[in-house]
């Protein structure tokens, strides 16, 4: 068995251990009172299939979309770390290759210098501030997976999956409802690396509940009453991106309701000529039915790209979770009908089990 093999085998068996805890248990070994250490775990197991144009039959795919191991902690007061490994779409047929062995990447990897609540020091790789959709934890999300154009950025920056590495301060005012975010990162290099920086930034209000930490949450399951606005930029040389969204998580009559808006316009210039200026639009809702702990879902997905001979793509889904342990553990499916501009239809239909502890 090779090293990378006992590695994924590793995370497998943890997610499966981890699934038959109580949903309130946490993994926490305590130093003293500033030195603590955190372990948790998310698995994201998929049954898809997607339909293919005539004669091809369906893609079919039994895989694990996410098997992640997340460690944490406070090493001095004020200063804490977060590390996140990945190895995703395992067993995932991909260009005629089933991904079976696929690489255990870093998926995040920095650590934190709290001074104030006004200001906090993060370095390393991490999302960069954009979109609100985009800085959601996976293990949080309303839907299964973060929308599809979300990261339309990613490859074009020399990123992986909205995340770069560089420094970052951000902070709290007015009650911790108004927060800020902005940041220098790597962005794409050139061959001697002496271009210059990306630059991105962030600012966010929330009405009601106030909401903290690096990751957004994507439901709270009717916990808390948050509705939050946003707006973003990223730029780069000529590349520049801009976001707007809305957030709003709210009890309603026997349940509660979810609801996100994010707007993302991108212009690759000549900085990043694989980027084509697009508006891209993410709507997503969902109600929770809290005595069936079911949650209908809907989501639209809209890119838009400018110049009408590269096209575009609508994706509108509908589906249902089942919120057997919250996070923790629950079951999701998904129908989404795929229309790209001028080509085929398409037809997707996935179901996935989450485990999720941290």
């Amino acid at each position: 068995m090779t090293n990378s093999t006992r590695r994924i085998a590793a995370c497998a068996i943890a997610a499966l251990l981890i699934a038959a805890l109580p949903a309130s248990a946490q993994i926490v070994i305590n130093g003293d009172d500033e030195v603590n250490f955190k372990l948790g775990v998310l698995g994201q197991f998929q049954a898809d299939t997607i339909s293919n144009p005539d004669p091809e039959g369906n893609t079919n795919n039994l895989f694990a979309r996410r098997l992640r191991l997340l460690f944490g902690g406070q090493v001095a007061k004020n200063v804490s770390f977060f590390i996140e490994t990945d190895a995703p779409n395992l067993g995932k047929t991909v260009s005629g290759v089933k991904d079976i062995q696929p690489p255990l990447l870093v998926q995040d990897a920095y650590v934190e210098v709290r001074f104030a609540d006004a200001f906090t020091l993060d370095a390393g790789l991490m999302f960069i501030p954009f979109s609100r959709n985009g800085l959601q934890s996976a293990g949080t999300l309303l839907l299964m997976d973060y929308g599809a154009y979300t990261f339309s950025d990613s490859a074009p920056t020399q990123s992986t999956t909205g995340r770069d590495t560089g420094f970052q301060a951000r902070g709290y005012f007015a009650g911790n409802r108004l927060e800020y975010r902005i940041g220098a990162f790597q962005g794409v290099r050139d061959a001697g690396s002496d271009n210059a920086f990306r630059y991105a930034g962030r600012v966010q209000y929330n009405a009601l509940d106030p909401e903290s930490g690096f990751f957004y949450t994507g439901t709270y399951l009717g916990k808390k009453k948050i509705l939050a606005v946003g707006a973003a930029f990223d730029v780069q040389k000529d590349f520049h991106g801009y976001d707007a969204d809305a957030f709003f998580d709210h009890p309603l009559g026997p349940g509660a309701l979810t609801a996100q808006f994010d707007y993302n316009h991108y212009d690759g210039g000549t900085t990043l000529t694989t980027l084509p200026k697009q508006n891209d639009v993410l709507i997503e809702a969902g109600y929770l039915i809290r005595a069936l702990k079911l949650t209908p879902v809907v989501q639209i997905a809209h890119q838009d790209i400018v110049d009408a001979s590269q096209g575009g793509t609508t994706r509108a889904a509908a589906g249902a979770n089942y919120w057997w342990a919250g996070h923790n553990a629950n079951v999701k499916a998904l129908y989404t009908r795929i229309a790209p501009a001028g080509l085929g239809k398409q037809n997707e239909f996935t179901v996935q089990l989450q485990v999720f502890l941290y």
